[in-house]
């Protein structure tokens, strides 16, 4: 016999097997005669009252034992296969190479990056000297701009494919079990490269093939379509080219451009990443002054309109690290990343307003004019920090206040920052709206409004600033036959998992194509 149902429980016993187990007994009356085995389906924090409690979703098996889900992969062989062309290794490209392998297809990925181990060098460059390899860096190379990010894996594209079945290819290359059951579910940065390395090796090992450091140069057009593409003196060709660069890979617009290949400007968001003391937003979230041992790090997720135009977090990271996002010189761009452990004493979140096509003139006639606009705000912010990747950065209520801050708080961004007037960085119509939300965060969160919080420009890469359009049916552009758009570059995702699920879209879409 199986019952569904649900615990609460103190956050000291939520990893306590036998206590949760005679709570189900309990729950259901359950005499201790008969063998019972509990298997979480699903588990949260409740911190809406003083006392904050895990809820979880069980199953209860009573005279029986659960079934035992095996993880382990094993793919066909696809080396004698139809090629398909991915352009770049994010999670987008990852899982429509694992789809392809799936459906009897041959995936070559292109990858202008190096592989993870390399890749942590520059990485390690950008924090130490402030040095940007334009295609190694914490958005270029092996896993994308996912793999030196959070590892968030929660997202609300559910209608768009089988959510659990990319957290199940991640358990299956290395990712905790956990992730199946958290309702917000997080791998962590430091663990994320020795995943992605175990899906390389997937691919390869079903004979796929992978090339690092293999920039696109060019496309391969005959008779409107498109026929393979040129990294250098490279030639590789392909009737089906999945288009998977990620939302920084600003030379491949600019490359479709040069061919014309239709493509429109998109709205986007910016502001500043903002970091506060990790005990701040403890306390707030869970209403004391320690939440001791048996709590994880606390997250928030704040929103308000102001002058009908929406101010929210994003891409909170508890116990994180403000990152270096930079992918060339003379720009600054922030973002936030958390290990497994989420143990840094910061917390971090993306605070943005929303930047609509009417804000930027000429946008409706120029896809390129919301990234130009990108562009022009992360040069005006390397200004502001002065060089080697200091960025400019301001207290909360300095800010609000139009006050330069004498000084800064410790805080999480290693190349360091530089105290500096925001208003020089951000739109007048961006940075008037930061300041009249965050006092009104403030009211919503107690602490959060405060001087010993420090804002750090520009938040600026929320979303690709560009979209390539595609037929709702084939996932091909409109125009180009054999090109498939793909990911956050391309404008159908936001995340780690939307975007591997738009990968295993566009590879389904090649498959009904070719047959």
């Amino acid at each position: 016999m199986i019952r569904e149902i649900e615990l609460v429980l103190p956050p000291e016993h939520s990893n306590d097997e036998d206590y949760i187990r005679d709570l189900a007994r309990k729950s259901l009356n359950i005499s201790h005669e008969r063998n019972v085995f509990v298997q979480i389906l699903k588990r949260s924090i409740d911190a809406r009252s003083r006392k904050v409690v895990f809820r979880l979703k069980v199953n209860v098996f009573i005279d029986e034992l659960p079934e035992p889900e095996i993880f382990t992969v094993k793919y066909q062989n696809v080396s004698d296969k139809r090629p398909v062309l991915i352009i770049g290794a994010g999670p987008a490209g990852l899982f429509a190479a694992i789809r392809c392998i799936e459906l009897g297809l041959k995936p070559i990925i292109l990858e202008r990056g190096k592989d993870v181990k390399l890749r942590r060098r520059d990485l390690a460059l950008i924090n130490r000297e402030g040095s940007i390899d334009p295609d190694s860096n914490y958005c270029f190379g092996e896993g994308g701009a996912g793999t030196y990010s959070d590892g968030k894996l929660y997202t609300r594209s559910n209608k768009r494919g089988d959510v659990n079945y990319v957290l199940k290819v991640f358990v299956s290359h290395g990712a905790t079990e956990d992730i199946l059951i958290d309702a917000r579910p997080h791998i962590g940065t430091n663990k994320l490269p020795g995943i992605i390395t175990s899906m390389r090796d997937s691919i390869l090992n079903a004979g796929g093939e992978i090339y690092f450091e293999c920039r696109i140069t060019d496309l391969l057009i005959r008779a409107k379509k498109l026929k393979g593409v040129l990294a250098g003196d490279k030639k590789f060709e392909a009737d089906h080219v999945i288009l998977a660069t990620g939302h920084s890979a600003r030379d491949i617009y600019y490359l479709l451009d040069k061919h014309r290949v239709e493509m429109e400007a998109k709205p986007f968001a910016l502001g500043v990443r903002i970091e506060h003391p990790q005990e701040i937003i403890d306390q707030a979230q869970y209403h004391c002054s320690d939440r001791g041992p048996y709590l994880p790090p606390s997250y928030y997720s704040l929103v308000e309109q102001v002058e009908g135009r929406g101010v929210f977090s994003f891409c909170m990271c508890p116990g994180g690290i403000i990152a270096p996002c930079s992918t060339d010189n003379n720009e600054i761009v922030v973002n936030g990343w958390s290990p497994s452990k989420r143990n840094n004493p910061y917390a971090n979140s993306g605070t943005v307003v929303q930047i609509n096509l009417e804000d930027i003139p000429g946008s409706s006639g120029d896809a390129m004019s919301m990234l130009k606009f990108q562009s022009g705000i992360e040069r005006l912010a390397f200004e502001a920090g002065a060089g080697n990747l200091v960025a400019p950065a301001q207290r909360m209520i300095d800010f609000v206040n139009n006050r330069l801050s004498t000084d800064l708080p410790s805080n999480s961004y290693i190349p360091g920052t530089k105290s500096a007037d925001l208003r020089s960085v951000l739109p007048e119509f961006i940075f008037k709206r930061l300041q009249k939300a965050l006092p009104l965060f403030g009211k919503k969160m107690n602490g959060y409004y405060t001087n010993e919080a420090i804002l750090v420009g520009v938040e600026s890469r929320t979303s690709s600033p560009v979209r390539i359009p595609r037929d709702k049916e084939s996932l091909q552009h409109p125009h180009l036959a054999g090109l498939y758009p793909c990911g956050e570059g391309a404008g159908y995702a936001g995340g780690i998992v939307s975007a591997a699920i738009d990968g295993m879209n566009c590879a389904d879409a090649v498959f009904r194509a070719i047959n």
